[in-house]
């Protein structure tokens, strides 16, 4: 039972809804300047605490809530902030591993919105749009952050990296997950411009931790390492997964740190794109505490032990199994058939998939064909869902027609699904419903994991 007290949740939604009303995420100008314009305003908040900022494709999120279950179980004080959310904003702000509560999300409101006011005016003056959703979020957590107060902010970007609205914080710590297509409207076309875009969060002094990444990519961040004379650190040079195994409920790995080798490291969560996650989130938490030294190995398990990421390959019901993920590009796509294949013995897997306009959905699609014996689509209660009628075009034109079914509400979709991959034979039968944050976050409401 929820022990919030529901007029500070009452205000709390109606500040959300007022947020929403202006520029939404997904439709922005590429500049900081205007959030850096408000946090002058603000007194510069994020310099009351330490960064850690990520960017990259795919895995910022887990890779965000491992790097800060890992500085918490070595007792500093943390925020977090990421995106998108999956029930309510709040998550998106959280201290101590914990969403910001109405009261603090109301109180974090009232402390920026004259600020975010008087920007808005010069903005108007100037011919420009309001601040954005997102630029106003990240104004609401840097404060919130220094109010708390906090020793070390974890900051995921949002899209991007250069002009985001987080680059405003200098980072001790970038790290840089793997680069992949996505985005290319805002981004670029090819994988050297993207990450150029990204490489934008690598600041004086500060240490690049990146991911194995694409030949091209690993130029851009070399050179913007030197450029910026920052210590970088490359998976697979400096530091490596040197082992994993399937264990129940998640994997065990031995990770080398630049501090040195941590084994039996049991991390609940499957797939090996997870492993490497782990891996960065480990070398950040070794350069953040210890300059690159060894961590205490007990808290390194303690930590790694207790991670999560919901929405991110995680069983929402048993029998028939129905599992959820994020997945919502090729790349993310092909991290899922991966971990689904190495972590679950199904014999039937039936998919429920559910994009957003702007994503390539017949990568996707792609990708999980091979693995699907039958896919249902649909559409989530996003406005920038694609139409369930197109994507069922798409699909079709995939896997053929007589394995694509349509079905406008997510909750028929997954009871659709359910059904399919019990037709023949219930024993080993399963369900993954992805594509979007959006489509994952409604069943997760319908499985009552909100």
């Amino acid at each position: 039972m929820s022990t919030e007290d529901p007029q500070a949740l009452a205000e709390a939604e109606r500040i959300y809804h007022e947020i929403l009303s202006r520029t939404p995420e997904h439709d922005f100008d590429p500049t900081i300047e205007r959030v850096r314009r408000t946090v002058d305003l603000l007194g510069n908040p994020q310099h009351a605490y330490r960064v850690v900022h990520l960017t990259g494709t795919n895995g910022k999120s887990s890779t965000s809530r491992m790097v800060e279950r890992l500085l918490r179980e070595h007792g500093l004080r943390t925020g977090r902030f990421t995106s998108p959310h999956l029930a309510s904003v709040r998550e998106r702000i959280a201290v101590d591993g914990e969403p910001l509560s109405p009261e603090a999300f109301v109180a974090a409101w009232h402390d920026v919105a004259p600020y975010v006011e008087m920007v808005d005016a010069q903005l108007d003056a100037e011919g420009q749009s309001r601040l954005s959703f997102f630029e106003v979020l990240t104004v609401m957590a840097l404060a919130a952050f220094a109010d708390a107060p906090v020793d070390v902010a974890v900051l995921e970007v949002g899209m991007g990296g250069e002009w985001d609205s987080t680059n405003v914080a200098d980072a001790e710590v970038a790290i840089v997950t793997p680069v992949a297509m996505d985005h290319e409207r805002w981004l670029g076309h090819d994988l050297t411009s993207i990450a150029e875009v990204k490489a934008g969060i690598v600041k004086d002094g500060t240490t690049l931790v990146s991911a194995i990444q694409a030949e091209g990519v690993e130029s851009v961040l070399m050179t913007a390492a030197a450029s910026h004379g920052s210590r970088y650190v490359r998976e697979g040079v400096d530091v490596e997964v040197l082992d994993r195994r399937v264990a129940v409920g998640g994997q065990l790995l031995a990770l080398r740190g630049l501090g040195g080798v941590y084994t039996e490291v049991f991390v609940p969560l499957h797939g090996e794109h997870q492993a490497h996650n782990a891996l960065l989130a480990l070398v950040a938490g070794e350069v953040l505490l210890h300059g690159g030294g060894a961590l205490d190995a007990g808290a390194v398990e303690a930590a790694f032990a207790d991670a999560d990421s919901p929405g991110r390959l995680e069983l929402v019901r048993s029998s028939p199994a129905v599992l959820v993920d994020a997945a919502h590009n090729p790349a993310g796509a092909e991290a899922l058939v991966a971990a689904v294949e190495e972590a679950f013995a199904f014999k039937r897997l039936v998919g429920v998939v559910g994009v957003l306009a702007d994503k390539d959905a017949e990568g996707i699609l792609a990708v999980l064909e091979p693995h699907l014996a039958e896919v249902v689509v649909t559409q989530s209660a996003s406005q920038r869902a694609l139409p369930v009628e197109d994507l069922a075009e798409i699909a079709q034109d995939v896997f053929g027609e007589d394995r694509v079914h349509v079905a406008e509400r997510v909750g028929d979709a997954v009871a659709l699904a359910v059904e399919l991959a019990e037709r023949d034979d219930s024993l080993g039968a399963g369900v993954v419903v992805t594509g979007s944050i959006t489509v994952v976050a409604d069943v997760r409401a319908l499985f009552g994991r909100d």
